[in-house]
């Protein structure tokens, strides 16, 4: 004999939950939250003592061990654009400008915005459920029993790594990308990699590779300033663990686009 089966047998699947703002009020809150946090760090960052060894270990665990997955996304993204571009622009006659085209993308905007949305992907959700975890363990309340200043050792230490840890991997990004569009360029045409940097070149200026990386620096400080910001005001429970790790990589990539967006705006502005 066949048995039903009881729906309260059947497991409940977790949905996929953000702690992201459902009305206007709980929008500029949020805001506010994440300026006051900002203005905060600002603060602390240069008062005294320093947390050297913990920002060198921030260096370390958020610069270098993303490297290795910013390298292969940026040479994916040349090799992909360079191959791309080279039957376009022959239509046209116009195959000599692939170095310089696909410099000028990589440098100015595919680099940057993709890195950093990797990056926010990997480290923004990284910082959120680490003192997500931390917060709901009650390691942030013990350190503030004993002492310790919890927001200097946790949030400030993490936002200075990923401020500069975020434009160097977009350079080290942007010159593998080249890699790859060199190598790209070799599967059809035989040029030298002196011949292909030099014209790659011939169109950049530094007005356009100075907003390039300022911006950089905008899109690390923001993406550590979210993932902070969700996991040490993570609320009890583990669950919340989860919620401010998605937050974090949601509201970052939101931001990364939002800064990029602005920023092309006042670059057409002021050059």
């Amino acid at each position: 004999m066949s048995e039903k089966v009881k729906t309260a047998d059947i497991p409940e699947v977790s949905s996929f939950k953000l702690s992201l703002p459902k009305s206007t009020q709980e929008f500029f809150l949020k805001v506010a939250g994440l300026t006051l946090f900002a203005f905060r760090f600002i603060k602390e960052l240069f008062r005294t003592p320093y947390e050297f060894r913990e920002s060198l270990k921030q260096f370390y665990e958020i610069g270098y061990k993303s490297f290795s997955l910013i390298g292969i996304t940026g040479f994916i993204i040349g090799l992909t654009l360079t191959l791309q571009s080279i039957p376009t622009l022959e239509k046209f006659g116009a195959s000599s400008l692939v170095p310089s085209m696909v410099a000028l993308a990589v440098i100015l905007e595919i680099g940057p915005v993709i890195t950093a949305l990797i990056f926010a992907g990997k480290i923004g959700s990284g910082i959120g459920a680490e003192l997500g975890s931390m917060k709901v363990t009650e390691q942030i309340d013990a350190m503030e029993v004993s002492g310790t200043n919890p927001f200097k050792y946790l949030v400030v230490t993490r936002i200075f790594a990923t401020t500069l840890m975020l434009p160097l991997l977009v350079i080290l990004s942007d010159a593998i990308a080249l890699l790859g569009g060199f190598i790209a360029i070799n599967l059809t045409n035989q040029t030298s990699l002196k011949l292909f940097l030099m014209n790659s070149f011939a169109s950049i200026d530094m007005k356009d590779v100075i907003p390039a990386t300022i911006k950089t620096f905008l899109f690390g400080f923001s993406i550590g300033v979210v993932g902070c910001y969700e996991g040490y005001n993570a609320n009890r429970g583990t669950e919340s663990v989860g919620i401010a790790a998605n937050t974090a990589v949601v509201i970052s990539s939101l931001l990364v686009i939002l800064i990029d967006m602005v920023m092309v705006q006042l670059t057409s502005i002021i050059f």
